[in-house]
């Protein structure tokens, strides 16, 4: 590979370090905190874009979305696996779900929609020590040359803007 492809194919995201920093779950000071429950105990719902809170789950933009309006829905009780969440906090996580998807359909105006968990860090998990779903309405095309090409994801709407937008549909 010539000197000139390695230079275009990094992109500098210094932002992105605390969530590297951070995807082991250990702080700076050794102590270990989730980032799941630090937002289920949050006070100020906006400054950590919480959506909507239910019963056994609440639903919150993913601070590191792949696409505008990815959504993580996250159950209030502390579990790796999906299997050991109570029948109540899952009934209700495919009941907010479905919410969900009415919620992006009718602001975004999706074509599709993925959905999914990662269980584990062998599968993926960012956050593999509590369980949580993703939700992202997607468009045909969305898979754009930089994606593709580059290997970096276009995020045309900030947080705020995504906030402002579904805050009021839940």
């Amino acid at each position: 590979m010539s000197a000139w492809v390695n230079a275009v194919d990094r992109l500098w995201t210094p932002w992105r370090y605390d969530f590297i920093k951070g995807s082991s779950g250990e702080k700076p000071d050794g102590s270990s905190d989730c980032i799941f429950c630090s937002l289920r105990d949050a006070r100020d719902d906006a400054s950590v874009y919480v959506l909507h809170r239910a019963h056994h789950n609440y639903i919150v933009l993913n601070l590191y979305p792949y696409i505008s309006g990815h959504l993580l829905i996250v159950p209030y009780e502390h579990t790796s696996e999906l299997d050991a969440a109570s029948d109540e906090t899952t009934a209700e996580l495919i009941r907010l779900a479905k919410q969900c998807q009415s919620v992006l359909r009718e602001v975004y105006r999706p074509h599709g929609f993925n959905l999914g968990m990662n269980l584990g860090r062998s599968a993926g998990a960012g956050v593999a020590e509590h369980i949580h779903l993703h939700i992202m309405p997607r468009w045909t095309g969305d898979g754009n040359f930089m994606t593709t090409v580059a290997e970096t994801r276009v995020i045309p709407e900030d947080l705020a803007t995504t906030y402002g937008k579904l805050r009021g549909q839940f």
